[in-house]
């Protein structure tokens, strides 16, 4: 294993999760749940082990079809023009 590969994931992806609409929600969530903050907990997780689940499998499969190179360029791409979009229509 990758040590080095796993603690980066592991930074970048909980950098990213902080203040997510992931995290607001769980947030809401957990205030409103009447003590039950491990059902809450459990299904939080299982989402988030299920998200990272499909995005592995898909970028393995992308991996052995594009460049890395193609596709550092096009996630930044994508990354950029989201970013552009919700600036100009956020409310």
């Amino acid at each position: 294993m990758d040590l080095s590969l796993l603690g980066k994931t592991f930074v970048v992806v909980f950098l990213a999760e902080l203040g997510d609409k992931t995290q607001l929600a769980t947030f809401g969530f957990s205030a409103s749940s009447g003590g039950s903050r491990l059902a809450v907990f459990l299904g939080a997780a299982g989402a988030l082990i299920a998200s990272s689940l499909l995005a592995v499998a898909a970028g393995g499969l992308v991996g052995k079809a594009v460049s890395p190179t193609a596709a550092r360029m096009v996630s930044g791409a994508l990354f950029l023009v989201l970013g552009v979009w919700m600036l100009a229509f956020a409310k």
